[in-house]
């Protein structure tokens, strides 16, 4: 099966307009000790039906999450995501990674980037978001960044508490950067706030934090804002945006910058993506966030309407000076989750999160209470997630994989913890039927 568009006469064609006789003299400045004498070492190309029956093959042997009973995490949850989600999503003139260029032509698109946008600002109390980012740790970085132009700092102080991924992909991000980064340990899941402040100083730039954090935990918030503050630091919060539905709005503890993985609001889980970065600030930060941004105006004849605004900020015109190389997003990400926020209202949103609050505390106590499973931060507060100890020190991979073939997810497995995620999807059968499995597996 042949997935080359050019015939013969388009190749040559291409050849006569560049004034190449073929091929082989298109390629001759490449020296021939670099070039392939050979055919690749590839099998025969299938053909439609071949290649239909090997997928369908393949994909078999995956089992989609929504299959079984599912308390994965870790910054990708098995929320549920309202029927109309994909139904309005997927008309196609929405489906397109891209922020549009032409506005008079996309004002569809571009209104709901600004519902988008808007929805973003009410829900993280910022007064500007961005129209997205690729994911959340993408955002994470941005939004450091961004901090150290704005203070002229260099300085990142990153709660050990943040996400594995996040961590990781901001090291790589800084790795070639003049700039410094210090971690924060953790007491009893958060923040050591001794540490802490010893660790901010006259050169930090910001302190980047996840609340609820990477086990699930809250954070003392206020106490970390002042103390960067204090410092004259900015203060970058990654939070769950659900728990947003009953937690306190970021700029009620003085955050500067706001980001999110956007999964929750209406992403499937998805082989891991393509998921959705969420980025917001304050307006003094406004001119300093990268990414594209969507404005409302009036065209010639007064009619309301959409663009992109303020481009200067970005790189296909600062060039260099750019805070950020960012062009591309996630635009059919960022309107899923604008109809999602639509469709559950604020309401909504406060239902599904005190759901996932009740459920994750009710199978919390269950297992301690029926099984030798053990809460490894018993003292601390969490929202949905929480982490488990095994008895004995035990490693925890054979008993997820002991639940996965009974049809339960049981989490993320490190060692001897595991990381349980419950959201408004679970039942109470399956959280009772997740007790007795636990309580049978940790007897033998």
């Amino acid at each position: 099966m042949m997935y080359l568009p050019n015939t013969p006469a388009d190749v040559r064609d291409m050849l006569s307009t560049i004034g190449a006789a073929s091929i082989e003299e298109l390629f001759e400045t490449i020296p021939g000790e670099l070039k392939l004498s050979r055919p690749l070492e590839l099998p025969e190309g299938l053909t439609e039906l071949e290649l239909s029956a090997l997928l369908a093959e393949m994909t078999a042997s995956t089992v989609p999450a929504g299959e079984n009973t599912c308390f994965l995490g870790g910054g990708a949850y098995d929320h549920f995501i309202p029927a109309l989600v994909d139904a309005l999503a997927g008309d196609p003139r929405f489906v397109t990674a891209y922020t549009p260029y032409q506005a008079e032509a996309s004002q569809g698109s571009l209104q709901v980037f600004f519902e988008y946008q808007t929805l973003i600002a009410r829900l993280t109390g910022m007064d500007f978001s961005n129209a997205s980012h690729y994911d959340g740790s993408t955002a994470c970085v941005e939004a450091a960044l961004m901090a150290c132009t704005a203070t002229k700092r260099s300085k990142i102080v990153v709660l050990d508490s943040v996400a594995q991924h996040d961590a990781e992909v901001l090291s790589t991000y800084l790795k070639h950067r003049d700039v410094e980064l210090a971690h924060c340990g953790v007491d009893e899941g958060a923040c050591n706030l001794d540490e802490l402040r010893c660790l901010v100083d006259s050169r930090t730039a910001c302190v980047l934090l996840r609340h609820p954090n990477a086990w699930g935990i809250l954070e003392e918030v206020d106490l970390i804002s002042q103390i960067v503050h204090d410092a004259g630091g900015l203060l970058v919060v990654n939070v769950d945006p659900i728990s947003l539905g009953i937690l306190k709005r970021p700029d009620t503890y003085g955050a500067d910058i706001v980001v999110a993985e956007g999964q929750p609001l209406g992403l499937p889980l998805s082989f891991g993506g393509p998921y959705l970065g969420i980025l917001a600030c304050r307006q003094s930060l406004l001119r300093r966030m990268p990414g594209r941004l969507v404005g409302e105006t009036v065209d010639r004849n007064g009619k309301r309407c959409w663009v992109l605004t303020m481009q200067t900020r970005e790189q296909h015109i600062r060039r260099e000076k750019a805070t950020s190389n960012i062009c591309s997003n996630q635009g059919l990400m960022a309107i899923r989750a604008c109809i999602y926020l639509a469709a559950l209202g604020p309401t909504g949103l406060r239902e599904v999160a005190g759901l996932c609050l009740q459920k994750s505390h009710y199978l919390a106590a269950e297992l301690v209470a029926k099984t030798p499973l053990r809460l490894v931060y018993p003292k601390s507060p969490f929202f949905k997630e929480f982490l488990l100890r095994m008895p004995g020190e035990r490693p925890a991979a054979p008993f997820v994989d002991a639940l996965a073939e009974k049809g339960i997810f049981a989490g993320i497995p490190c060692k001897d913890t595991l990381l349980v995620a419950v959201t408004e999807k679970r039942t109470r059968a399956e959280l009772d039927r997740f007790v007795r499995e636990c309580a049978r597996y940790t007897e033998v």
